[in-house]
């Protein structure tokens, strides 16, 4: 087989996938451990008999609807290729947006940083890569999730993060100048959990009570005593969730609110500000 006659196997993952062709493709460079450019390149090259093995082991999981990270076991996250298990969340792109954000609103001067339900530890890691003079924590209470932010913090060697089992705020003290979270925040009677990649995530890490904003709402609660004068609190939640998010923070007293729209134009990540002293 070669490089062409398996991108054109895309057809057969158009009723499990949004992106079939993509898929193959970091399918392939993940087998020839070659970048995309090389399929383009070469697309006459013929597969090897355990390269072609391996790809159609690979293309049989997908076709029943694996998500290709978990397949694959690693997912581009930033500027930072990802370990990822079926124990955590896989990295989307529009949680970038909060990274995005955070940069944005704060500088190079050192600040006390938490990331809560850090799962991979995405967030915590792609803050850390780009603000080394920040201390960040990150907080998960699955001790495997744990392990797995520890392993990806060790690949790129960020010293400035720690990583730390407990349930959001619980195993911190002190105060921090930022407290993000990307939390579960999926209404537990939403269809979309029967569809796509959602369907083998666990479920645990996607679905609130109260509509999806149970753990916000108790997040927003806990981190009035652990953020400082005008500290900040920062949240990516559901793209039809961003006036009752800012409703809630404004009932709490936060002030400067404000949410930041996806790469899709969703409203995806709400802000507030702790009143200062």
């Amino acid at each position: 087989m070669q490089i062409s006659d398996a991108l054109a196997l895309s057809t057969t993952l158009l009723e499990v996938s949004d992106s079939p062709k993509k898929d193959l493709e970091l399918i392939l460079c993940h087998i020839l451990e070659k970048p995309p450019s090389y399929l383009m390149a070469w697309p006459e090259k013929a597969l090897s008999s355990d390269q072609l093995e391996r790809f159609q082991a690979c293309l049989s999981r997908r076709t029943k609807g694996e998500p290709v990270a978990y397949i694959l076991g690693y997912r581009g996250f930033w500027t930072l290729d990802l370990e990822v298990t079926p124990d955590t969340l896989i990295p989307r792109p529009d949680t970038e947006v909060l990274v995005e954000v955070a940069l944005e609103r704060f500088d190079q001067s050192p600040r006390r940083v938490a990331d809560l339900g850090t799962g991979t530890g995405a967030i915590a890691l792609a803050l850390a890569s780009e603000r080394p003079s920040w201390d960040i924590w990150g907080c998960d209470r699955i001790p495997a999730a744990v392990a797995l932010a520890k392993r990806n913090q060790a690949r790129y060697q960020l010293r400035n993060v720690s990583f730390v089992e407990g349930d959001w705020l619980s195993p911190l003290d002190g105060q921090f100048d930022l407290i993000v979270s990307n939390p579960p925040y999926i209404d537990p009677q939403d269809c979309h959990l029967q569809q796509g990649d959602v369907r083998y995530e666990p479920l645990s890490a996607l679905v609130a009570d109260e509509h999806g904003l149970a753990d916000i709402k108790l997040i927003a609660i806990q981190a009035l005593d652990f953020l400082k004068p005008e500290g900040c609190l920062m949240f990516e939640h559901g793209y039809n969730q961003g006036e009752a998010v800012r409703q809630l923070l404004a009932m709490l007293g936060y002030h400067q609110i404000e949410t930041h729209q996806d790469y899709g134009g969703n409203d995806r990540i709400t802000l507030g500000c702790k009143q200062g002293a």
